[in-house]
């Protein structure tokens, strides 16, 4: 059974009444996802807020997926009418691609403003996307140095905050926001995973054992790869507790944490988070 994920409104409301007063001012909405998980670090309330403005989808940590996996979704996504531009902003990896689309993006705007008769400006661009995903990090490599508070974990930007791209672009970096209730419990355990959600909206025992099952169900390719990162890891085979990962998961902590499960899930969230696990795509495309 999918444990059940939840956060609290009052603090979505308000970086949501942040963005509602700012999202007529920008021009381009620079969405942000997770290489890992790029439908569920879709926000359901995208569509609203990207009406008659430019959209540029971002999908970050590309370095956490394998090269397969990143080239179907590729596929998937120019297939669905979409076109991706992928990164790691980490390293730095794909910025100056997004630099160049966004900047392309301003002058296709300022030239619809010439037509007008009006001057050219700075465009200005949101950075929007679940809290984690990678936006302040992306705008850092942007601008070429550390403009905004960056951490590999929620919660961190706290309040909209303008930053200048050169003359040509203004990237408003906003605090993630996420739907006021996720009723796709998928969507969600797969956001907790991946620490793209605070540690406060699930439980960390439930959620590892989840982790376990879900890896189960990926594609044939994966699998065999996945089992033998696993029991290299632990030191307990993975195959044959197919159908009980709970017991894996405390034959795990025997061994490793002291039998303390607490301990252990969160070890393996954290190994698989660090790339101690290897490279998983956690969504696949169908």
């Amino acid at each position: 059974m999918t444990p059940l994920i939840q956060w609290y409104p009052g603090h979505i409301a308000k970086a949501e009444r942040q963005l509602a007063k700012n999202i007529d001012q920008v021009d381009l909405v620079i969405e942000v996802r997770d290489a890992r998980i790029p439908l569920s670090t879709s926000h359901p309330h995208l569509k609203k807020w990207i009406v008659n403005k430019k959209h540029l989808l971002v999908i970050n940590r590309k370095d956490m997926i394998t090269e397969k996996n990143l080239e179907e979704w590729d596929l998937w996504f120019k297939s669905n009418g979409e076109t991706p531009r992928w990164c790691n902003a980490q390293n730095g990896t794909g910025i100056g691609v997004i630099k160049e689309a966004a900047i392309q993006m301003g002058e296709e705007l300022n030239q619809r403003r010439e037509l007008r008769g009006m001057r050219h400006r700075p465009v200005r661009a949101l950075t929007l996307g679940f809290p984690n995903v990678g936006k302040s990090a992306l705008i850092n490599r942007l601008v070429n140095k550390k403009v905004v508070a960056s951490s590999r974990r929620a919660g961190v930007t706290k309040s909209l905050q303008w930053v200048r791209l050169g003359q040509r672009l203004d990237l408003l970096d906003a605090p993630g926001v996420l739907p006021p209730r996720l009723d796709n419990q998928q969507a969600a355990l797969r956001l907790a995973i991946c620490d793209d959600i605070g540690q406060a909206a699930y439980d960390v025992e439930s959620v590892a054992i989840a982790f376990l099952k879900l890896l189960h169900h990926l594609d044939n390719h994966n699998h065999e790869r996945i089992n033998n990162s696993l029991e290299k890891r632990y030191g307990i085979p993975f195959k044959r507790s197919k159908g009980d990962t709970h017991q894996w998961l405390e034959n795990a902590a025997n061994i490793h944490t002291s039998s303390d499960l607490r301990r252990m899930s969160h070890k393996l969230l954290d190994d698989f988070r660090k790339l101690l696990l290897g490279k998983i795509a956690l969504e696949l495309p169908t």
